[in-house]
């Protein structure tokens, strides 16, 4: 599958996670590479504060004209639930791939975190696709199904990728490209989202 690069149309409003997406983290890399992109501010990375972290992403939403790809990981994610569960319409979002959904609610969540729980399981108003690992320490894989059956969004599941983070080896990640091609190709709810040949669903 031929990646575009261009999305044209779309604004891609990244949606980083807890401590912000360092400058080798994939998607400070797509940031860069992608042509209409931004990313959402708040006040704390490392002290995130729910309201202020759902604020930030409604505020960037209502000042993107053009039809929006969220592009979010980890606390991110949580983040985007958040959102869907207070925003009364879609606000023009297109699809949204959240990668590595972080288990706020997990016995061993850190405290800057637990203010982040519980995390809404109201379906989502827009086309979305999940992506999870085998081995990631911030949600067991079960969970990150158990997210993804609540949103209503396709799953996709990667054998022994980690968080899915610059740590984990993910840097340019074009195989996740790819799967933003997909996600912005389909014009209905995330179950109708195909995956090119070499990204089957593993689980």
């Amino acid at each position: 599958m031929t990646i575009d690069t261009t999305l044209g149309g779309y604004h891609c409003l990244i949606v980083p996670g807890w401590n912000g997406s360092e400058d080798d983290h994939w998607q400070s890399h797509w940031q860069s590479r992608l042509p209409h992109t931004s990313r959402i501010q708040v006040a704390s990375w490392s002290d995130p504060e729910l309201d202020d972290w759902v604020t930030a992403l409604d505020r960037a939403i209502r000042h993107i004209e053009t039809p929006i790809l969220l592009v979010a990981h980890s606390l991110g994610c949580i983040t985007v639930a958040h959102w869907a569960a207070q925003a009364q319409d879609d606000h023009g979002i297109a699809g949204a791939l959240l990668v590595a959904p972080a288990d706020v609610e997990r016995g061993s969540v850190r405290r800057e975190l637990s203010g982040f729980a519980p995390i809404p399981l109201q379906r989502l108003p827009f086309p979305s696709l999940v992506v999870g690992s085998t081995n990631d320490p911030a949600a067991r894989m079960e969970r990150i199904q158990h997210f993804a059956n609540a949103w209503h969004s396709a799953c996709h599941i990667i054998q022994g990728a980690g968080h899915i983070n610059a740590a984990s080896g993910h840097h340019r990640w074009e195989d996740g490209l790819r799967l933003l091609n997909c996600l912005r190709s389909t014009p209905d709810a995330g179950q109708s989202i195909r995956y090119p040949d070499d990204h089957r669903r593993s689980a």
